[in-house]
């Protein structure tokens, strides 16, 4: 069943709860521009900090006790170390869009541990493309944020030109590296953490 509801609105939360018989829950919900995170810090702590807290009371409520939390790489800030892995450290974020998605690992980790329920939380890196029925993709109002529909929108004639920025980067040819993950992997992915969840009971760790 499909019901919307605004995680900042703790009743409707309810009722949704309330009107289904759940589980677990896999956690995506959130505002997610860096940009605009640097722009208007309050509303990104508000929505998705102040979200998050209420979907786990509302999960408290009616006994729900497992979460998939669709974190984000931007936890780790500047790595210190490529490949990152999972005992890199975290937190030292450059904008508020990363600290909302580390205090959320934080409160999510803290109450699940006092309710004695699972967790984990995906730490993914830029997620990108579309679904093959072509139902599901980025096509944003405006100038992309995300260089992958900046493209799309090139080849469609959208825009006049891709501009690359940087030629001193530690690279073969001085421009940057960013590491992709498609979003039909990024969906399997958080499908198959729930079923881990499901199929084996209390867990509580972080993946990449």
């Amino acid at each position: 069943n499909f019901s919307n509801a605004n995680l900042l609105d703790f009743d409707q939360l309810c009722e949704v709860f309330k009107n289904n018989k759940i589980e677990a829950v896999i956690h995506f919900a959130g505002l997610k521009s860096v940009g605009e995170s640097v722009a208007n810090p309050l509303h990104y702590y508000n929505n998705n900090i102040c979200g998050t807290i209420n979907l786990l009371r509302a999960m408290e409520k009616y006994g729900v006790n497992k979460i998939v939390f669709s974190s984000s790489a931007t936890v780790y800030g500047v790595p210190q170390y490529l490949p990152i892995d999972e005992d890199h450290p975290a937190g030292n974020c450059s904008n508020p869009y990363g600290l909302t998605k580390y205090f959320n690992e934080i409160i999510i980790r803290d109450h699940m541990k006092s309710v004695n329920g699972s967790y984990i939380h995906l730490r993914y890196f830029n997620p990108v493309g579309a679904s093959e029925s072509g139902r599901i993709g980025e096509s944003p109002n405006g100038i992309p944020n995300n260089l992958f529909p900046f493209i799309s929108d090139v080849a469609v004639g959208k825009l006049p030109l891709v501009n690359v920025y940087g030629d001193d980067y530690d690279t073969i040819d001085g421009t940057g590296v960013r590491d992709y993950i498609h979003i039909v992997d990024l969906a399997k992915g958080h499908t198959q953490a729930i079923k881990f969840i499901l199929s084996t009971g209390c867990v509580q760790n972080i993946f990449n």
